[in-house]
Formats: structure tokens, C-alpha cells, sequence
């Protein structure tokens, strides 16, 4: 069959990969001049910068992908296990190391929350309960008709703890602020509220602290790099800087696409990488869709953004590990701002990825490369980034410097900032989000965009708008499930 790839971030290198790895002829046709999508870098001089995902967590996916290839994913990536696995930085002063290893994690405990060590083991076992209920439920599942369904088991379901939100339950198990805060944390990882979102979602931390969260040799951007030597080595052909102006239907089936340049091209199958809602919405003819259909795109809550700032600076400050994270003094209202008035939050926490730490080559010697990314609500007429970029950008800067990053101002050599905007116009997210799909919901699971079109045949979704949402592995796994789907429906 000949396939069309709309977009080539991480969802549509991965399809790509696998369809191509099953004899089919595929294209894929991406509107900027590399792949990666929101996976991606920036090299300024000696310096480097991921400027999307900083940490890879079950692994085990992304080597199926490369194993379904007949590759072996550690001939093309590095994996390397982070100590500590973040750092984490309190208002009060208090430092708090998480290790993937229990007991050097709950030395540290001991040293500021003494009472809640055993809090922390019985929750994480928790939170694996949650993962062996979810997995295979909810994760490796489609979810698409009926027979997905039937697999689900009711007493698991009512298990996964969906009607209590992350907030309400952390604070049940803990009575430290320091642990509230730390495992409130994890729902950011895919661009929700703790205070909204289900516990669901402290199946996180199990994922991370449990399983390992791991940091690639080279930077995050050689796992899209990996999959496009990959895809390209199985036959996959890239068109760069091709943009998309529709998708074609004919008798409510896709049939092609039209390129922004006129030219038009014929496919048996077409799997749109680009963001559901935008695919839907923008590159669907109208006409084909139900009005119930337009209007459930439409109302399909995004993730949050991000405001990322860049520094590259000529000194290198030992505070400072890998992943490190500074939290705001007030967490509730931080998120009231983001998510419900949609302003950057006063008193924002920081997250600071300084890769030059695990990798020297990635800034001049004794300096540092500083990826450093403030949660933003995605974009509405409430925020004016034309207006605030650089001013925020100041901002913060000065906030880091009273956190002890002594003169962080007078070693700036290199600075530049990516807003809401550009996830926007570059990447076409949903009004610019980063994480695809909001999970401030507790039926989330099940409303977000499938991997099959349910209205056009032929036509099929993967990447972090879609099921079963964003992140590296989970974008990934969202094209096995439409792997799975195109076998189901296609070969009848």
C-alpha cells in the first residue's frame, strides 16, 4: 500500500518505521526542515539544547519499536541512567535528591520528612498497583470499538482510582509539604493539573522513580535522529518543507493529500502526525464531518504550553545536576493561574534541564547550556506573549538569582525563548500546547481523539493529541495501537 505520513514528529517516525518495516511504500511529508516535531534542538556556537522532552521513561517501548524493525535500538542510542534523577529545590532552602534507588532516596527523606518515609514506599507501591491496572487497560489498548471494550475489567476499573484527583490523594497519604509537592509534580509530566487531574495519573511516579527515567548519550534529539536513520534505512522517503492544505476525500474515504505548493498525492492510507484537532478542524474538508464531530474537536481541552528560555552561560554552577527543579511557594495558586485565568503564574516553579552536566561537549569548558521551562497556559486572549516574552524571560532569570544561582546575568552569552506562539505556527498544537491532550478529566482515557478516524475511512491518528497521550513512550505506543487498527480494518 502506499502510505502518506502527515508530519514527522516522533508519532510519525515511529508509524512510519513500522509500516515500512511491513513492505509498504511511505512518504512522509513534514512542514519544517527536519523531523522531531516539538522533539527538537537548538546549537548556538558551543552550545546545545534539546528544546523538547529531557528524560526517556519506559524504554521498553521504543525498543519494540526498533525490535519490530529487525534493529536493535542500542546499536543507535546510548541510554544512560541518571544520579540523582532530578534534584529538587524548596522555597525554604530545603534540597531534596530522588533516586531511582529506594534506599539513598529515603536517606534524604529522613533529613527533612522523617515522618512520611514509610509514606513514600506505600505510595509508590501504589502507584505500581495503578500501572498494572492501567497498562493494559487503558495504554496498550486502542480502545476503539467494542472487542477493546470487552478487554477491560471492571473491578480494575474501578480500581484505577479515577474519582479522587492526584491533589486529594497525595494529600491523603502525606503529611509533609516537601512529598505534596514533589509528587503533585508528576501530572505536569503530561501538561495537567494536580488539582483537577485523576489519581489516576500518580501512576507518574512509578513510571519515573520504579522504572527508571533515563537521559540519551548525545542529547534527547538522537531518538528522533535514530528513528529517521531507521525509517529512511527501511525506505521511508522524507519531503521537507511540505506543507499540507487538505486532506482529500472521496466517498468518505481519504485518497490523498494536497500540498500547500498545488501538487497533490494519492494514497491507500493516510496517518496524520499533526495534531488532531488542527487535522480535523483545518485539513478535513468540512463537509465530510458530522457537525457533532467538528464540534467535539473544537471542545477538545489542550494540555498546557510552556515558555522555554535558553542560556547559555560562560560558568557552570554546582548546584546544579542534570534535572533540577525549583519550586513556587504557593502550588495552588500557581496552577489557578495557569489553568483556570490562563496567565503565567507570578511565582512559577522552574525546571532547569543542564545536559552539559552528563555531556561537557554540550557548552565551552566550565560553561553550561540551560534549558530552562516555565508551565504556561495554552494560548487564549488572556496572555500577550508579544508583549511579556522577554520581560517574563527577565523574570525569571532574577528568580533564579535570589534561588543561588549567584549573577546567573552576568554570564549570559547566549539567550534566546520559545512561547506558546511558536508550538503554535511551528508545530500547529492545539493552540499551542505541548503535551497534546489535557488530562484534567477523570473519563480523560476515553475522550481523547482516537487512532482511527471514525468517520473517514483510510485515515488515521498517532502522536500526543491522540490516544493514549504524550510523551516519548506514549507517543510512540500511539502508533503501534494505529498499527493495530490499520490491520483490523484494512486487510478485511
Amino acid at each position: 500500500m502506499k502510505i502518506s505520513v502527515i508530519g514527522a514528529g516522533l508519532g510519525g517516525l515511529a508509524v512510519s518505521c513500522l509500516m515500512a518495516a511491513k513492505g509498504h511504500k511511505v512518504t512522509v511529508f513534514e512542514k519544517n526542515e527536519q523531523v522531531g516535531g516539538k522533539m527538537n534542538q537548538v546549537t548556538s556556537g558551543p552550545f546545545r539544547f534539546d528544546t523538547g522532552p529531557s528524560l526517556l521513561t519506559m524504554p521498553f517501548i521504543l525498543e519494540k519499536l526498533f525490535q519490530e524493525c529487525d534493529a536493535n535500538m542500542h546499536d543507535y542510542l546510548d541510554l544512560m541512567p541518571l544520579e540523582p534523577i532530578c534534584r529538587y529545590f524548596y522555597p525554604d532552602g530545603t534540597v531534596f535528591n530522588n533516586y531511582d534507588e529506594l534506599s539513598r532516596t529515603l536517606q534524604e527523606i529522613k533529613g527533612f520528612a522523617p515522618q512520611d518515609s514509610e509514606a513514600y514506599i506505600e505510595f509508590l507501591k501504589y502507584a505500581e498497583n495503578l500501572y498494572d491496572k492501567t497498562a493494559d487497560a487503558f495504554i496498550f489498548n486502542p480502545l476503539y470499538e467494542f472487542q477493546d471494550l470487552k478487554e477491560l475489567d471492571l473491578l480494575s476499573f474501578f480500581g484505577i482510582d479515577a474519582f479522587s484527583t492526584v491533589s486529594q490523594r497525595v494529600e491523603e497519604r502525606f503529611q509533609s509539604s516537601y512529598l505534596r509537592k514533589f509528587f503533585k509534580r508528576f501530572t505536569t509530566y503530561n501538561g495537567s493539573s494536580p488539582y483537577q487531574a485523576p489519581a489516576t495519573l500518580n501512576v507518574i511516579p512509578h513510571v519515573e522513580i520504579n522504572q527508571g527515567g533515563f537521559y540519551v548519550k548525545g542529547g534527547l534529539y538522537k531518538v528522533a535522529e535514530a528513528l529517521q536513520k531507521l525509517a529512511e534505512s527501511l525506505g521511508v522517503k522524507f519531503e521537507f518543507q511540505s506543507e499540507i492544505n487538505s486532506i482529500s476525500v472521496n466517498n468518505k474515504k481519504a485518497a490523498g493529500i494536497e500540498l500547500s505548493n498545488g501538487s497533490c498525492i494519492n494514497s491507500d492510507i493516510i496517518i496524520s502526525n499533526s495534531d488532531a484537532t488542527e487535522t480535523i478542524t483545518h485539513l478535513i474538508p468540512q463537509e465530510f464531518l458530522s457537525s457533532r464531530k467538528l464540534n467535539k474537536a473544537k471542545s477538545i481541552e489542550p494540555s498546557c504550553s510552556g515558555f522555554v528560555l535558553l542560556l547559555g552561560i560562560n560558568r557552570s554552577y554546582d548546584k546544579l545536576v542534570h534535572h533540577n527543579i525549583f519550586f513556587s511557594d504557593d502550588y495552588r495558586k500557581e496552577f489557578r493561574q495557569i489553568f483556570e485565568e490562563k496567565v503565567m503564574p507570578d511565582d512559577p516553579t522552574i525546571y532547569i534541564a543542564n545536559t552539559s552536566y552528563s555531556d561537557p561537549d554540550h557548552a565551552p569548558e566550565n560553561g553550561s547550556n540551560l534549558f530552562i521551562l516555565i508551565n504556561a497556559p495554552y494560548l487564549s486572549e488572556q496572555y500577550n506573549w508579544d508583549e511579556n516574552e522577554h520581560s517574563y524571560g527577565d523574570k525569571i532569570i532574577k528568580e533564579l538569582e535570589k534561588r543561588g544561582l549567584t549573577n546567573l546575568s552576568n554570564h549570559i552569552v547566549y539567550r534566546s525563548s520559545i512561547t506558546p506562539v511558536e508550538f503554535y505556527t511551528k508545530y500547529r498544537s492545539n493552540k499551542g500546547s505541548i503535551y497534546g491532550t489535557s488530562s484534567n478529566s477523570k473519563i480523560s482515557a476515553f475522550i481523547r481523539p482516537r487512532n482511527k478516524s471514525g468517520e473517514i475511512e483510510h485515515l488515521y491518528f498517532v502522536g500526543g493529541s491522540t490516544h493514549p497521550g504524550g510523551g516519548i513512550p506514549l507517543v510512540i505506543q500511539s502508533a503501534f495501537n494505529a498499527i493495530t487498527l490499520i490491520e483490523r480494518h484494512e486487510d478485511r
